[in-house]
């Protein structure tokens, strides 16, 4: 299964696949970058639905898109988090950063809020 990104307005929808690991982090990372600039996205909401691994990369991709999107006055949130993605979130400090919700709709919701 490969990464899947959809455009909701100026939201990017990234919906990451199985695993969000050094084998696919540049690909993922190169992906979004390129789709951010194209459609001048404000957020962008990782779906993890479909994720049941993710390495020190994938944190790496998450950060990096924070780092970008937030000089751009944007936001970098997270969906459909599992219990292990949860772990991983709370060990690696990225919920002082990044929101999480339930899911990709609730988290449209409240960026619309916000916007």
């Amino acid at each position: 299964m490969s990464t899947q990104c959809k455009i909701v307005k100026r939201s990017l929808i990234v919906n990451v696949s199985e695993e969000l690991d050094h084998h696919n982090a540049e690909i993922i990372r190169d992906k979004i970058d390129k789709l951010i600039i194209k459609h001048n996205i404000k957020c962008v909401i990782f779906d993890f639905s479909n994720t049941n691994f993710m390495d020190s990369s994938g944190i790496g991709v998450i950060m990096g898109r924070y780092k970008n999107i937030k000089n751009m006055g944007g936001n970098v949130v997270v969906t459909n988090v599992n219990t292990r993605m949860d772990r991983i979130f709370k060990l690696s400090g990225l919920y002082r950063i990044i929101s999480s919700y339930d899911s990709v709709d609730q988290a449209l919701k409240n960026i619309s809020n916000i916007s």
